[in-house]
């Protein structure tokens, strides 16, 4: 039976029925890292235009940024700036017609202040509501050992839980760096996840909740040459091969992220989805595609950036200049860009939102 869905943000069992919905099409949907309502607007727009489903995700310097780079406090900014925009994509999602899953992105150890300060905010909203604020928080403890990146996200997890709330884990490192976590200076074998140790956090925290995991296969956050990121996709279907075949469970057990996605091979994009990923990051991609359309902007209307009237005809440069001209062009660079995410993904026309 085909799965549908009240437009919005998804939650609980709906948003286990959106991801079974992406693994049992073979398909993923793009999860887009948002700084402000005019970034989120053009996801949302983007989305129903493709007829698909989305990822908005918020990162801490997106929070901090969405709440004003002045604001006083900086912990605070990050949590109160990620719930602001949690909020504006509550309100509109559902007028958009699409399905949206709401999350946080990689929040290392010294960001757990950051994540339980928004289960504090959730699990508020929780109670007045009935659902949670978000859909998920991603913890990224894979600098720490094993034991404690699993033990860690088992706490955070009972406390997500039990407000239905999913966690996504890093498992290995994603090379490169976003928003001060990660680092370049990364051994070459920790990009590289161990099915071993996603059988271990399989058992520990499967009992708990729902969980996601960000399997590292060689991915690096950002873009680079061809030929310098060195993927091994079938590291994925190893981790899923191991945890069936040791659970007695059925294919493609574990529900899979891809990070680092700006700027991968199509073809290697297409071989994971065969072996469970439902979510692919892309970030890098869709900041070049916002700022390069401004850019081209600006050079084709130098004048209008120097002077309110043109010094030498008089005309008045308002329309160029206003805020909404320039913010909108932008807007129309993510979106072009990101209805390339999702055919890439194949998720254009699959929306499981109800029309």
């Amino acid at each position: 039976m085909t799965t549908k869905l009240k437009p919005g943000v998804v939650t609980g069992t709906d948003y286990l029925a959106l991801v079974k919905a992406c693994k049992d099409g073979r398909y993923a949907l793009p999860a887009v890292n948002v700084i402000g309502t005019s970034t989120i607007n053009a996801v949302l727009e983007a989305a129903a235009k493709n007829k698909s489903d989305v990822v908005i995700q918020l990162s801490n310097g997106g929070g901090e940024f969405y709440a004003g780079k002045g604001f006083p406090d900086n912990l605070q900014a990050k949590i109160l700036g990620a719930v602001s925009a949690a909020h504006h994509v509550h309100l509109l999602a559902e007028h958009y017609g699409v399905c949206v899953i709401m999350h946080t992105d990689h929040a290392n150890k010294k960001l757990i202040p950051w994540v339980e300060g928004m289960l504090t905010h959730g699990e508020a909203y929780f109670k007045q509501y009935g659902r949670p604020l978000f859909s998920s928080h991603m913890v990224d403890l894979s600098e720490e050992s094993l034991d404690e990146n699993i033990h860690e996200c088992a706490r955070l997890l009972k406390r997500m839980a039990a407000i239905d709330m999913s966690i996504e884990i890093e498992l290995g490192c994603t090379g490169g760096e976003e928003d001060g976590v990660g680092s370049d200076d990364i051994d070459n074998s920790r990009l590289y996840t161990q099915p071993e140790d996603v059988l271990a956090a399989y058992e520990a925290l499967a009992p708990i909740g729902h969980f996601s995991i960000a399997a590292s296969f060689g991915n690096v956050h950002g873009v680079y040459a061809p030929g310098n990121v060195k993927l091994r996709p079938e590291i994925l279907k190893n981790s899923q091969d191991l945890v069936q075949k040791i659970k007695g469970l059925g294919a493609n057990p574990l529900d899979l992220v891809f990070h680092g996605g700006s700027g991968s091979d199509k073809g290697q994009i297409a071989e994971t989805l065969g072996y469970g990923v439902f979510k692919m990051n892309i970030d890098t991609d869709t900041q070049f595609a916002f700022a390069k359309s401004v850019g081209d902007f600006v050079k084709a209307n130098a004048n209008a950036f120097s002077y309110q009237i043109d010094p030498e005809s008089g005309k008045p440069y308002k329309k160029e200049y206003d805020p909404r001209t320039w913010l909108r062009i932008g807007e129309k660079g993510i979106i072009d860009r990101l209805g390339e995410a999702f055919t890439d993904l194949k998720s254009t026309g699959k929306s499981v939102a109800t029309s």
